[in-house]
């Protein structure tokens, strides 16, 4: 799609917005894990979601609701991996690592995604994508073990930084299976589905642990966690998406370990070592080299 150059800068702004949302979003879970529980945060996360969206997607839920029936279970496990695992993970993770680490490591999720589609979609990566994988695996190790591998012997002194790989990896089955049902539903009945299910999900949950109740130091937190990562982010991002392409707008990805970083230096005083230099390099060179495609030649042999 060809933009005029006014209109590119107004379409580049849109990924931007959304991926600043998002790393801020990283930077007020790591605020709000002293004030609050993983539980309570991702209940109340979704509780506000999904009562925003009710007045609007209820009525369009119901006359759809025929294409709904017959996805539920796909849309009960995306909920699962990209909802429940995913976040659920990812705020654990915050009480024992800190938000610079956070996202550094989300920046792998397409790295992890090319993994995932090797078992899901039977999908061989190219030569390309195989160094990205191992440059980007290398950084990813690099970050965990704070700058001197030999510190990884010592697991117990990063179980944040694994608890965030394992959201990571479990958000990459969330992609995966999206390309792989192609479900022709529209994004924000789907969204309201999945988000339904995420609250059924959560329910076990907040029977056996409780839920902390919400107050001056988690409120705005809480609040903004169920505003604009949920909702106000995807909607900004699909519009991107339909102005610049997928390609595109997914290289803006690559800036939220940036974004991240800059936040949690300012808002909460983290410390930017040389090895979170290296590693972010590492990680989006690996992203960026697994993207590329095989000349013409290669594409016919294979």
């Amino acid at each position: 799609m060809e933009l005029n150059p006014k209109m590119a800068k107004w379409a580049a702004a849109l990924p931007l917005t959304a991926v600043f949302i998002w790393s801020l979003n990283i930077a007020v879970t790591r605020y709000v894990a002293e004030f609050i529980s993983p539980v309570s945060i991702s209940f109340y996360r979704w509780l506000i979601a999904f009562a925003l969206l009710t007045p609007f997607m209820l009525p369009q839920l119901l006359r759809q609701r025929a294409l709904v029936l017959a996805h539920w279970k796909q849309l009960a496990v995306l909920a699962a991996f990209g909802m429940v695992l995913y976040q659920g993970l990812s705020y654990s993770a915050a009480h024992y690592t800190s938000a610079t680490n956070m996202g550094i490591i989300n920046a792998f999720i397409p790295v992890f995604t090319i993994v995932v589609s090797i078992f899901i979609l039977k999908e061989w990566p190219s030569r390309f994508a195989l160094a990205g994988c191992l440059i980007s695996f290398l950084g990813l190790l690099l970050v965990i073990a704070r700058g001197d591998f030999a510190n990884l012997l010592a697991l117990g002194g990063h179980s944040g930084d694994v608890i965030m790989v394992a959201a990571v990896f479990f958000y990459a089955f969330y992609g995966v299976f999206l390309k792989k049902w192609q479900l022709q539903i529209p994004l924000f009945i789907s969204l309201y589905v999945q988000i339904f299910f995420a609250l059924l999900y959560h329910l076990p949950f907040v029977i056996w642990l409780g839920l902390d109740g919400i107050n001056a130091q988690n409120g705005w937190s809480v609040l903004y966690a169920g505003i604009f990562p949920s909702l106000a982010a995807p909607l900004v991002w699909m519009i991107a998406v339909q102005q610049l392409g997928p390609n595109r707008t997914s290289i803006f990805m690559n800036l939220m370990p940036i974004f991240t970083a800059v936040m949690a230096y300012f808002w909460l005083a983290e410390q930017w070592s040389i090895y979170h230099s290296i590693g972010t390099a590492l990680a989006i060179a690996g992203v960026l080299l697994a993207q590329k495609k095989p000349g013409l030649r290669r594409e016919i042999a294979e």
